[in-house]
Order: C-alpha cells, then sequence, then structure tokens
C-alpha cells in the first residue's frame, strides 16, 4: 500500500515558464480559432449546442495554440480524435439514448479505447463523445451529421488557423508530424 502511495508524490519538476511572445501567440490563435468556430457554428445548434461544442474546442485550443509539441495537439490526433468520438457518441446516443448514463458512459470510455487503437487520442475528443449524448434536441437533430458539420469542419477551421499562426514566428513550428 505505500509504494501504491507513494506513486502519487510524484518526482518530477513543474514545467519552465514559457516566453511572453509564446503567451500572445498562444492567445491570438486561440482567439481566431474559437471566434471562427463560433461565427460559423452560431446558426447550426441553438445557444446551448453552441456553448457545448465550444467546451470540447476550447479544450482543443490549450493544445493545439499552446501545447504545440504535444504529440496530443497534432493534426492526426486532433481531427482523427474529434472525428472518431463524434461519430462513437452518435452511436451511443442512438443505441443507448433511453437510458442517457449509460449513453455517457459508453461513449467517452468507447472512444477512449478506440481513439488509443487508432494512435489519435485527443482528450477533448471524450468531450465531443459526451456532447453527442448530452447535447440536447437540437445537437441529436444532427444524427452522423454532427461529425461532419460541426465537428470536422470546425475542428478543420480551427487546424487551418493553427497552421497559419503557429508557424509566423520563427520559434514556433507545427504540426511536428501529421501522420
Amino acid at each position: 500500500m505505500n509504494d501504491y502511495l507513494q506513486k502519487m508524490r510524484g518526482h518530477g519538476q513543474s514545467p519552465p515558464r514559457v516566453s511572453f511572445a509564446e503567451v500572445c501567440w498562444s492567445w491570438l490563435g486561440s482567439f481566431l480559432g474559437i471566434a471562427a468556430v463560433a461565427i460559423l457554428h452560431y446558426q447550426l445548434v441553438d445557444q446551448r449546442g453552441l456553448m457545448l461544442l465550444l467546451g470540447s474546442f476550447g479544450a482543443s485550443a490549450v493544445l493545439i495554440y499552446g501545447a504545440i509539441r504535444s504529440p496530443l495537439a497534432q493534426p492526426r490526433n486532433f481531427l482523427g480524435g474529434h472525428i472518431l468520438s463524434a461519430l462513437v457518441g452518435v452511436t451511443a446516443c442512438q443505441w443507448l439514448g433511453t437510458c442517457p448514463w449509460l449513453a455517457a458512459a459508453v461513449a467517452v470510455s468507447t472512444s477512449i479505447a478506440l481513439m488509443h487503437l487508432t494512435r489519435t487520442l485527443h482528450p477533448p475528443g471524450g468531450a465531443t463523445a459526451l456532447i453527442a449524448v448530452i447535447g440536447g434536441e437540437s445537437v441529436h437533430k444532427l444524427g452522423y451529421l454532427y461529425a461532419v458539420m460541426p465537428v470536422a469542419l470546425g475542428a478543420g477551421i480551427m487546424l487551418a488557423i493553427a497552421l497559419v499562426v503557429n508557424n509566423i514566428p520563427p520559434t514556433r513550428k507545427y504540426p511536428e508530424f501529421w501522420l
């Protein structure tokens, strides 16, 4: 038991501070990415659905604009994680929607498993799967279209902005890999 508890102490150092320029580039990219997705999706889902969708993409923005070297932030993971998770979430909702707690648990856990198996692990993908289940009637009406629009389209827009903004300063390079 003591060995188990010792694991929780941690043993590494905190990450180093980033430069003010790095903070500014992360801010600019995330502002432009989220603004573009929000403007595009304003008419696609109701206000509640929009807020839930932006929650998922907000977490992605931290990775693709703020932690651009992370394997979890690379295009394969970003696009694959969201799209795969959206498909899983819609399927779980359609098959198990009469039992929302079960549909939610199946959607998130299955999306994690499939992201692992396909090497597309992207933590906000779990939220994308969950939104397909708990997102309300406007999201449920989209069915599998949810995976295309707003998820794939929104992710594509955010990726395009990440490619442009993250490569403007000579100190930043994105992506580290595509496949």
